[in-house]
């Protein structure tokens, strides 16, 4: 299986990036980010797009892949719904089908949130906003497509967001972890979610839009 991996310089990206190179089912992947991460392993290749809002200009160069996760993303808080809009909605549905439209059989993974709302209806911009990213997604016609809408990540094997307050909520919440963990309806971690969003590109699943729960529940049997 060869994938694309958008957004790896994030805790997710990189925690499914981890996953990936341990999966002996991925042969190659390709980091596409605004900037080098200059990643040494024989599986990894980079791709660098300063503005994805011109990734058709690069579209050759996404040809081939089978799956594509992004991962990218960004935080509402100080952000206008029109500044939201552009960097969560506009970006992802540019990039979306430009991948789909050099790759009409692959498929499609969005790393979404709690809270996400698919009726937009929500009194919350941020939660509007992916929501109709999400309903578009599912929508442009690829082989399969997957919403993941985790809640808290704890990250694992070294990884940091790159948010400090996060940072600072994990170290105080780190020795609570083991108690924290079992609450599957809002906690999971960056391992179980990197393995659960490459076992959906290679086995699929009846369910498209998957909230904490479902994440943390397949995660314990593959």
């Amino acid at each position: 299986m060869k994938i694309i991996i958008t957004g790896a310089s994030g805790m997710v990206g990189k925690g499914l990036l981890h996953e990936a190179i341990d999966d002996a089912n991925v042969d190659e992947i390709l980091l596409v980010n605004r900037r080098a991460l200059n990643f040494d392993n024989p599986k990894v290749k980079e791709l660098v797009v300063s503005d994805f809002l011109t990734i058709d200009e690069e579209k050759e160069k996404l040809s081939g892949y089978d799956v594509c996760f992004f991962c990218a993303g960004i935080s509402a808080v100080g952000l206008s719904e029109e500044e939201y809009t552009k960097i969560t909605y506009d970006i992802t549905l540019k990039f979306a089908k430009t991948f789909l439209e050099v790759n009409p059989e692959a498929k499609f993974v969005y790393v979404s949130g709690m809270g996400t709302d698919g009726t937009l209806q929500s009194r919350q911009m941020w939660a509007r906003v992916k929501g109709k990213t999400e309903n578009d997604l599912l929508q442009l016609g690829f082989k399969d497509a997957y919403m993941m809408r985790p809640a808290f990540i704890y990250p694992e094997r070294g990884i940091k967001s790159r948010t400090k307050l996060y940072n600072i909520g994990i170290a105080i919440f780190s020795p609570f972890y083991p108690l924290l963990k079992k609450a599957k309806k809002v906690v999971t971690n960056s391992s179980t979610l990197g393995k659960v969003m490459l076992h959906l590109a290679r086995n699929g699943n009846d369910k498209k839009v998957l909230e904490n729960i479902d994440i943390n529940l397949i995660g314990e049997n593959i």
